[in-house]
Parts: structure tokens; C-alpha cells; sequence
């Protein structure tokens, strides 16, 4: 197999380079094109696939593996190239190899099945040359020279074999771990694949499918998520969106006719190639073998963009060959690529935070209720509330079943006191989604606050039965329990959520308060002592243990205590009033004067210090006057 059949730089000559220069250049502009976002933040749903996912050092390497099969795969074709011109010994490592790291990218990713069957294109195309219209036509006649074509004296059919029976089995595997049955999405995530209508379903793939190819052609119109809106369904021929079907067919269609018939071998592979990397990793996405939890997203069209530039190549060397204005044609390729690296620098920054990704998503997607329902996330977090409200009732707007924005925007406004219409919006969140756990519990806050109780009682356990591992909701039922003295119920709840979560601070020191308002200093200890062990940093939880040992006369380990906590958190003007309040009791007037003034400094409105640093004062003037006479 001679190189230069795959080399079109005779065909394009406009950019001739050596070849170290062109891979300098080329690395450069990758870099240019994202370097202004490698030390951006991790945001949207990265946060729960690295951050707060357990098996990120697996699944976050996924990527990298696809990358290295790439690799290897191509190593294995200069091997081949390199042992044998004519390309006839391709060694079984690398299919190998492929085999392995397709298969832990596939129970990784979904990518892991869309690179086996590359790896399949490239070994019989590129590898072995081989003529698909040939042999299909040979097979159909039974022709007897069947071997000769290729499949047979190469190994190619083992070696497809081989990629297919460990593809296969690997997705059995992924398969059960996912528990024998697909992710469940719902309307909002993939409006198509929930109509009634076969023909819309098929009308509205195929759109799905055009626009994929034209943010491939024009990748202007970028946004983070495409559901709830994004796109309306086509639901009638009249529908002028119709066009981009026609359209894309029409491209694929002439594409593939011309792959199939050509009587140009190169041409005829070249083609072949490019549609195999164009359409292979796209499947997984065409919801044609099972249901995705999207419309479109810029993910599934990172693979197909290797066919893309193959055949858009091709497609220039063609246009070289047939026009004299061959330095218009060099200006326009120049021009595309200039485009496309200065919108990949763009989009880059953007991804640099949820603020600028979920921002930039409005003008794309306005009738999105989740690009709403993110920047308003995003607003919450930042302490904005009044801007975070416009952005949620939009979202709520736009769909009015968005459970998790009215569960939002329901927890602002009960901050806000804003107690009954949160209580609206929370009880309409549970009607609509009745096992959404933590809008139960969220309306059991309101309800609490609202003096409510029983209902208060009722929605924490129905929030607890649909979710049962739930240490917020266990806190909180304490909480009402404590406002209704029933102290063993609350220490009970308490207690259950430190043991679904042993480093809940809040439940810990509400444990350790109740004991010590009620009497109870030893038990009170006990529970200071082991949540100090789970969670050693805590400055609360040695604050409320500081208050019971100083309460039980253990001044020196009260003291430290205190210490300790003040180092940690220097501003709590009670942490300064407590450890004040516990050297008047112990008789160290100095140090108590000192801290009582550093927290009147703090807060001078603190309740209890004045009226304690007037006593003191009142002392050391009796000592004084003693002292005096």
C-alpha cells in the first residue's frame, strides 16, 4: 500500500509544509483554541460526574481511553505499513489492545461502542483497502474468488470478530450494572421519542439529525442543554423546518451513492472512510436502538467531526483540481478555519463557569425553562435572590410542571418570609411530582413555620418514605419535635441523621444543646466527645462542648476547648462571651474582662454579654475599693 494514496497535499497544494512544521502548527492552534479554559471550574452536571461522583478516577479517564485506542490504532497501522508495503500484516496486539480499551471506555461511556466499530472502518478501509461494493456483490453471487478480495488471507474477518464479540460482551456487562434496563428519562428531556406519533417521532429525529449536521457546518448556535422547549416539534408537513430533512438527506444520499459507485477507488474510499467516522459515532445518539436523555447535544458530534473534516478536505481537493481560482479557494479554507478556531476560543470561555455557560444560553435558547431555571441556580448561590425570583418564575413560566424550579423558588421566598405563596408552590410541586422528596420536606419548613405541626410531622415522613436515607429531613423533623418538647422523639430524629451522615454538624450540636438545656451534661458529653471524634474541625461542636464541660466544672478542657474554637473562627463574638462568662465563673477576672470587651467589640448587642460585663465590673470595683482600704 503505497503512502502518498491517502497524502492529499498533491492535491492541495496551496499549504505545503514540512512535516514537523505542520505538526507545530497544527498543536498551536489546538492550544490557542482552549487554552483560555484549562483552569476553568467544573460546572453544570460536571459536578456530579467528577465532583460528587465516588468512580470519577474511572469513569473521568473514559475520554483518555478513547483517545489512547486512537493511538494505538493508528500505531498499529504505521506498524503495519512499516513491516509490510503491501499491508498485509497487521498484528493481533493492537486488536488486541483496541479490544481492551474500547471495552473499558464502553462500561466507562457510551463512546466505547461507537470506537470499536471505528476501529472496524479503519482496519478494513484503510488496513486491508477493501471494496464494500465488491464484496457485497461477490457475496451475492457466491463468487468463488471470494478470498481473493481480502477479508479472508488478511484476517480482517477475525480480527471484526474479535472487536464485535468483545464489544458485545462488555455491553452485556454494562448492562447489568446498569441493572438490566435503561436510564428513564422523561417528556422534558426528549420531547420526540414520548409523541403518540410514529410519523412525528420519525419527522422530528430526522430534524434532530439535521441540526447535528449543521452546528457541524456552523457551530454559531451553542447552548449547554436543548430540552424543555429548546426545539417545538414538528408536527405537520407544512412545517417549513421540513427543508433541513429534505436537505440532509439529499447531502447523504449523493455522499453515499458516490462512496458505493464511484469508479475512482481512491475517491471511492476516501468517501467511505469519511461517512463511516461521520455516522458510526453519531448512532448511540439517533435514538434509533434506545431512548436518549436529550435533543441535541454538542458531545455526540466531537467523534462525527473526524468524518466531517475528512470529507470536507476531500471536498476542497476536488473544488482545487476544478477551479482556476485556486487563491480564492486557499483564502476561503483560511477563512473557515479562522472562524472556527476564534468561535472555539469563544466557546471555550465560555465553559469556564456556570455564570458565563448558563448566560450564554438565553440568546440560543430562550423558551428553555432550564436555562432559566440555571442562571437562576447560579444567582441563589451567589446570595442574589431578588435576581434569582425573576429567573425562577420564568422557568416556572415557560413549563409550568418544572417541580425542582417552583421547589427553588419556594425555598427563596421562605427565607423571604414569604410564607404563604412558598407554601403554594411547594404543595403544587408534590401534586405534580408526589415522590419528590425534598419538596416534601421543604414544605414541611413552611408548614413548621406556619405553626402547622401535624402537617408539618405528616409531610417530613412522606418525605422520608420516598427517600429513605434522608439525614436533612431527619434534622429537621427533629427541629419540630424540639419546638413540641418532645425531646426523645428529636434526639431519636437527631440521631438518625448523624447516622446516615456522621459528619451532620448541625444534627451533632442540636443533640448536644437539648441535652445540656435539659440537665443532662454527661450524656451531653458523651455526644460532644464522639461527634468531635467523627468531625474533629468542627469549631460549633467545640463550642457546645466547650459550654457543657465548663457547665460541669472542667474549666482547664473547657478552656481549650474554647481556644481551640476561637483560633479556628476569631470573630463569633459568642465564642469570646462564653470563654468570658467561663473565667468569671472560674475566678480569672483579667482574661473574662478581656473577652467580654473583644465581644461587645464583635457585637455589641450581644444578649446577656452587657448585662455579664457589668457584673464584672461591678466586682472588680469591690476588689478594688477592698483592695484600697
Amino acid at each position: 500500500m503505497a503512502q502518498s494514496e491517502f497524502n492529499l497535499d498533491h492535491e492541495i497544494s496551496w499549504f505545503v509544509l514540512p512535516s514537523y512544521w505542520a505538526k507545530i502548527i497544527v498543536g498551536l492552534i489546538s492550544c490557542m483554541c482552549f487554552a483560555n479554559s484549562y483552569d476553568g471550574d467544573f460546572v453544570f452536571d460536571d459536578s456530579e460526574a467528577i465532583i460528587n461522583n465516588k468512580v470519577a478516577g474511572i469513569v473521568g479517564r473514559a475520554d483518555l481511553l478513547c483517545a489512547l485506542f486512537f493511538l494505538l490504532s493508528f500505531l498499529g497501522y504505521c506498524k503495519a505499513l512499516r513491516e509490510n508495503k503491501e499491508g498485509n500484516h497487521f498484528s493481533i496486539l493492537w486488536v488486541l489492545a483496541s479490544v481492551l480499551l474500547g471495552a473499558i471506555a464502553l462500561l466507562c461511556k457510551e463512546q466505547g461502542i461507537t470506537v470499536l466499530g471505528l476501529n472496524a472502518v479503519f482496519d478494513a478501509l484503510v488496513i486491508n483497502k477493501l471494496n464494500i461494493v465488491e464484496l457485497i456483490q461477490k457475496v451475492l453471487r457466491k463468487d468463488k474468488s471470494l478470498e481473493n478480495v481480502g477479508l479472508f488471507k488478511k484476517g480482517l474477518l477475525f480480527r471484526i470478530t474479535l472487536l464485535l464479540s468483545g464489544g458485545a460482551t462488555m455491553l452485556c456487562l454494562r448492562w447489568r450494572i446498569m441493572g438490566t434496563g435503561p436510564p428513564a428519562f422523561t417528556e422534558v428531556d426528549n420531547p420526540a421519542s414520548f409523541a403518540d406519533s410514529l410519523f412525528v417521532r420519525a419527522i422530528n429525529y430526522n430534524y434532530y439529525y439535521s441540526l447535528n449536521a449543521w452546528l457541524l457546518l456552523c457551530p454559531w448556535w451553542l447552548c449547554f442543554d436543548w430540552s424543555m422547549g429548546c426545539i417545538p416539534l414538528i408536527k405537520s408537513v407544512s412545517d417549513w423546518r421540513i427543508i433541513a430533512l429534505a436537505a440532509l438527506w439529499f447531502c447523504l444520499i449523493a455522499l453515499i451513492c458516490q462512496a458505493l459507485c464511484s469508479q475512482d477507488s481512491h475517491k471511492r474510499r476516501i468517501l467511505t472512510l469519511g461517512l463511516g467516522f461521520l455516522i458510526i459515532p453519531f448512532l448511540p445518539a439517533s435514538n434509533l436502538f434506545f431512548r436518549v436523555g436529550f435533543v441535541v447535544a454538542e458531545r455526540v458530534i466531537y467523534l462525527p467531526s473526524i468524518g466531517y473534516c475528512m470529507l470536507l478536505t476531500y471536498g476542497f481537493s476536488l473544488l482545487s483540481k476544478q477551479t482556476k481560482k485556486k487563491k480564492m479557494l486557499a483564502a476561503t479554507v483560511l477563512g473557515i478555519l479562522l472562524i472556527n478556531v476564534l468561535r472555539c476560543v469563544i466557546r471555550s470561555n465560555q465553559w469556564r463557569s456556570e455564570e458565563q455557560l448558563f448566560r450564554s444560553a438565553l440568546s440560543v435558547c430562550p423558551l428553555n425553562a432550564k436555562v432559566h431555571y440555571n442562571v437562576g441556580k447560579n444567582l441563589a448561590d451567589k446570595g442574589n435572590q431578588t435576581a434569582a425570583i425573576k429567573y425562577y418564575r420564568e422557568a416556572v413560566r415557560l413549563n409550568p410542571k418544572y417541580v425542582h424550579a417552583m421547589n427553588n423558588l419556594g425555598n427563596i421566598l421562605k427565607e423571604r418570609n414569604e410564607l404563604q405563596e412558598a407554601e403554594g408552590l411547594l404543595s403544587l410541586a408534590v401534586q405534580i411530582q408526589p415522590d419528590f422528596a425534598a419538596a416534601w420536606m421543604n414544605l414541611g419548613i413552611v408548614q413548621n413555620s406556619l405553626r402547622r405541626f401535624e402537617e408539618a410531622e405528616q409531610s417530613y415522613w412522606t418525605a422520608i418514605k420516598h427517600r429513605k436515607k434522608y439525614p436533612d429531613c431527619y434534622y429537621n423533623l427533629g427541629r419540630l419535635y424540639a419546638d413540641l418538647n418532645r425531646h426523645i422523639d428529636a434526639l431519636n430524629a437527631w440521631r438518625n441523621a448523624t447516622v446516615l451522615k456522621p459528619e451532620h454538624s448541625l444534627a451533632w450540636n442540636n443533640m448536644i444543646i437539648l441535652l445540656d438545656n435539659t440537665g443532662n451534661l454527661a450524656q451531653a458529653e458523651a455526644v460532644g466527645r464522639e461527634a468531635l471524634e467523627l468531625i474533629p474541625n468542627d469549631h460549633s461542636l467545640m463550642f457546645s462542648l466547650a459550654n457543657v464541660l465548663g457547665k460541669s466544672q472542667k474549666y482547664k478542657e473547657s478552656e481549650a476547648l474554647f481556644l481551640k474554637a476561637i483560633k479556628a473562627n476569631p470573630n463569633a463574638a459568642s465564642y469570646h462571651g462564653n470563654l468570658a462568662v467561663l473565667y468569671h465563673r472560674w475566678g480569672n477576672l483579667d482574661l473574662a474582662k478581656k473577652h467580654y470587651e473583644v465581644s461587645l467589640k464583635l457585637d455589641p448587642a450581644a444578649p446577656g454579654t452587657k448585662e455579664n460585663y457589668s457584673l464584672l465590673k461591678r466586682k472588680l470595683e469591690q476588689l478594688q475599693k477592698k483592695g484600697d482600704a
